[in-house]
């Protein structure tokens, strides 16, 4: 069993003394262009530093999809080492385990701004023809990640998805894209995080947005279910190990989506259950219907406050608990829909804005590739 309280288990773990409770807490902001136009990583850079007050510097990160188009059909495992010294073991099940077509460090720019870091590589891997008579691929790919991440102390697979890849770490957020040159990366989706951590330590695999396979998920709230959901994952295989609430998010989405089939308004009513006492005021078909959910699903239900992005490879959601305890704008402009914290982030790189919006509380907004640039679900 992991703690995810258990602050002396990674080196690079932080104590910061500024370290404290804010119930406003961390910025998020994302962008999907649904004509699959590709845009540079300073657009996103800069739309995060808008928020600079909303984080302490103790975690920032991005996901960014459509960046690896070489390697497009290949799953990027992006991996963070606590030292070169810990590459060997790793790569050693890694070749034993994939085929790997080519790997590399993942460039970065010294700075000042983000002192002391991990040690990072990524491989474009695909299962080997071996393994592929017994597992389908992405749920080989999902035993692979949670593997190494649980038995390989010193190593974790921060990224796994094909064409995609999270970039995240200790520092401001407009910092770490200085710092992974984003700049050089072309995506058609971008999401970032500022993180300001309230209950769990701030480390380099603690920072948002966590990941599996092509989900990336960022959050601004504090999720009191954590250890609920935590334990309703481990039936079904898979391990929170990186110390941070958001964690289970990203595999929800996996078992929910990927594994269970639901739709992205089912897994969403999941996730933020509609109450019971708006349950009874539904039709008949509807009230069975959300009532099935809530019983079938109920470890899987978030409790706390929460404004989440949850990006995959062919769309954007935004989502809200059900008392909207955190705050989330949408707003659309031509070809690009966005969802953040904050306004002033979105006309930091869109000034002109067709339609902009709060969503509703506990109801998805979801933004599709090549589709209409905003479906968002109703009652």
């Amino acid at each position: 069993m992991i703690n995810m309280m258990n602050t002396e288990r990674k080196q690079y773990v932080r104590r910061d003394p500024r370290y404290g409770k804010d119930i406003s807490s961390c910025g998020i902001v994302g962008f999907i262009n649904h004509d699959g136009k590709l845009t540079d990583g300073s657009y996103i850079r800069r739309a995060i530093a808008n928020m600079h007050d909303r984080g302490n510097g103790l975690g920032g990160g991005f996901a960014a999809y459509g960046i690896y188009p070489e390697y497009a059909e290949l799953y990027a495992l992006h991996i963070m080492y606590d030292s070169k010294d810990d590459v060997q073991d790793v790569e050693k099940y890694l070749k034993e385990h994939l085929k790997i077509y080519h790997s590399e460090d993942i460039p970065i720019f010294e700075t000042p701004k983000v002192p002391d870091y991990p040690y990072f590589r990524r491989y474009f891997v695909e299962p080997t023809e071996k393994h592929r008579k017994f597992q389908a691929d992405d749920d080989y790919m999902v035993s692979i990640v949670m593997h190494i991440n649980v038995h390989f102390e010193h190593a974790y697979i921060i990224s796994s998805g094909k064409n995609m890849g999270v970039f995240k770490g200790v520092g401001f957020p407009e910092d770490l894209a200085e710092f992974f040159r984003l700049d050089e990366y072309e995506g058609y989706i971008w999401t970032a995080h500022n993180r300001f951590p309230t209950n769990t330590p701030g480390w380099w695999g603690g920072a948002h947005p966590f990941a599996l396979l092509d989900w990336s998920i960022v959050h601004n709230g504090e999720i009191s279910s954590y250890g609920t959901n935590r334990r309703y994952l481990e039936m079904f295989g898979y391990n929170c190990t990186l110390q941070t609430d958001t964690e289970v998010v990203a595999y929800l989405m996996d078992l929910l989506v990927r594994k269970h089939n639901l739709d992205f308004q089912a897994a969403s009513a999941v996730l933020a259950p509609p109450f019971w006492k708006d349950i009874d005021s539904m039709s008949e078909e509807r009230k069975n219907y959300y009532t099935q959910l809530r019983m079938i699903y109920g470890g899987a239900a978030l409790n706390g406050p929460f404004a989440f992005l949850m990006a995959y490879s062919q769309g954007l959601i935004g989502l809200n608990d059900r008392i909207k305890l955190r705050p989330l704008v949408v707003a659309v402009n031509g070809q690009t829909t966005y969802m953040s914290s904050e306004e002033a982030a979105i006309r930091e790189i869109s000034p002109e804005l067709e339609q902009i919006w709060a969503p509703r509380a506990g109801w998805p907004v979801i933004a599709k590739l090549n589709e209409s640039p905003v479906i968002m679900s109703v009652e």
